[in-house]
């Protein structure tokens, strides 16, 4: 039985993988099928539910995300969702965590799928390194309401270094960092 730290370093390794083999570009984006792959590649072997949608109900912080029963309604309904905007592709994105179609794993899974998203329409993705972590989550809880504060804490961090490396795994980290880990 591995330990959260392992599973932690091993799906990051995962995630550096996902792009230095360039299996990205094998995903599709904006779609279901594209998260899942991203979640699978991450955490495949890791968790036996890699890449699949949950068919139980979960909460996190007195949150309920949506009702496992629905999510074969709710996900095509997210995916066909317009992206043609910076606005529309946050609208998907927040829509997506709420249904937060993953056991464990969304967050991490979500923002790769929402920089492919942003990749693909705009030329355009997070430089996540510049994202204040205590900001960035606080604006995803009141997301659902209003989510004019997380479209403007990521609109003033975008950049068009879209092939950059660095910022591609800097990102990456960052992601973990919301989620406790600790590079």
């Amino acid at each position: 039985m591995r330990t959260t730290s392992q599973i932690d370093k091993l799906s990051l390794d995962n995630a550096y993988a996902l792009f230095d083999t360039n299996y990205i570009v094998n995903i599709e984006v904006g779609t279901t099928k594209g998260l899942q792959d991203i979640h699978k590649y991450i955490f495949d072997g890791l968790y036996d539910f890699a890449g699949k949608i949950r068919e139980v109900n979960i909460s996190k912080g007195g949150f309920r995300f949506a009702n496992s029963l629905y999510l074969d309604v709710i996900l095509p309904k997210i995916e066909q969702m317009n992206q043609n905007s910076f606005e529309e592709i946050i609208e998907k994105y927040v829509e997506m965590n709420i249904a937060h179609p993953f056991m464990e794993g969304n967050g991490r899974t979500m923002r790769i799928w929402l920089d492919m998203i942003l990749k693909k329409e705009l030329k355009k993705v997070v430089n996540w390194q510049y994202v204040n972590k205590e900001l960035y989550l606080s604006s995803m809880e009141r997301s659902p309401i209003n989510d004019l504060e997380l479209r403007t804490l990521l609109a003033e961090n975008l950049t068009s270094k879209i092939d950059d490396r660095e910022i591609i795994f800097k990102g990456i980290e960052q992601s973990y960092y919301y989620e406790g880990y600790e590079i």
